[in-house]
């Protein structure tokens, strides 16, 4: 087995090295990657972006958002999160084994005190009867990866809020993520483990897949980029990773509310979406204005749905001759939240 530690801390730097790794390279073992990454969601291959994210909680705290090439649900990562992936052969296992694949991470994660692991459902590892792993699989041309989360100190708080949309806002054919109790490995590891940095956990649970108590004793299976290593997986975030298209225009088609009660009057907005883009829109409420609104709903025809184009285009218009005395800032928020 070879072993891959991620120097980015960015998530769709850290996907476009593990695509770019098991479709381009080769090796006469299974490769292990772990990576590592700031505050962000990555939502499955088959989902719509917008119904899993709290957009306005996202914006605030600067949460990036990108998709992956596998399915599954959307998940949380900070810098407390450590990802795993076992990169091999696809002829040597059984797509959807998650079991198996998870095998050896159940295993160090006992020897390292937490005995209660195991692998539950169709993908989830488990300790206590609580989350702390979403798993997912992805194969092509004859390769495979089973990636991961480990949730050894993340920030539960934040998960929470970030993934929280309300039920009736949106409503489309994608995929919808499943809520679980969730919890941090932490507090189930042996004390010796449970003041770690997130790097020296990953680098424990490494020595723990060896068996071994050194990094240096297996450095020889330790993989690094090349230059042309490099320079292909920038390209792969070019074309995915980075790409609104791809984060948003992948998302299936979905109709979108927003609501709320003013002093002077209800205003009701509706959004039709379709790769991510507004193709229709209509403004409902019992408000009133000089003009009528319906200059505005078709000036929102056409764009990328988002709070950034979406205020760009309301930033056009004198707001208070639509909706007579309704707070434009308020007005905003509703139009983009």
């Amino acid at each position: 087995m070879y072993f891959y530690r991620m120097e980015s801390k960015d998530i769709r730097d850290n996907l476009a090295t593990e695509q770019y790794l098991m479709n381009n390279v080769e090796f006469d073992e299974p490769l292990v990657l772990f990576y590592i990454q700031k505050p962000c969601i990555i939502v499955g291959r088959n989902q719509n972006t917008i119904e899993e994210i709290n957009a306005d909680y996202v914006k605030e705290h600067n949460i990036t958002i990108t998709r992956r090439i596998s399915g599954g649900g959307a998940v949380y990562d900070d810098l407390g999160n450590i990802s795993f992936s076992f990169v091999v052969n696809a002829d040597d296992e059984n797509f959807g084994d998650f079991k198996k694949l998870t095998k050896p991470i159940i295993d160090a994660l006992k020897d390292m005190g937490a005995t209660t692991a195991e692998v539950s459902g169709r993908n989830d590892l488990m300790v206590d009867g609580k989350k702390f792993s979403g798993n997912a699989m992805y194969t092509k041309n004859g390769k495979m990866f089973s990636h991961g989360t480990l949730a050894y100190d993340v920030d539960l708080t934040v998960l929470s809020k970030a993934l929280n949309v309300p039920k009736d806002k949106i409503a489309s054919k994608g995929i919808k993520s499943v809520k679980s109790r969730v919890t941090n490995l932490k507090p189930y590891l042996d004390p010796e483990y449970q003041n770690l940095s997130t790097e020296q956990f990953r680098d424990r649970l490494i020595m723990e897949l060896f068996h071994t108590d050194s990094l240096d004793s297996i450095a020889d299976k330790e993989y690094h980029l090349t230059q042309q290593d490099k320079k292909a997986i920038k390209q792969l975030d070019d074309d995915y990773y980075y790409n609104w298209d791809w984060v948003y225009g992948q998302s299936p088609d979905s109709a979108v509310k927003n609501r709320e009660h003013f002093q002077m009057g209800t205003v009701d907005i509706r959004y039709q979406l379709s790769k991510g883009k507004i193709t229709d829109a209509h403004i409902y409420g019992d408000y009133f204005g000089k003009k009528n609104t319906d200059e505005i709903a078709n000036q929102l025809i056409g764009i990328p749905y988002s709070p950034e184009n979406i205020e760009e285009v309301l930033d056009t218009f004198n707001l208070d001759d639509y909706f007579s005395g309704i707070p434009q800032d308020d007005l905003v928020e509703l139009f983009t939240i």
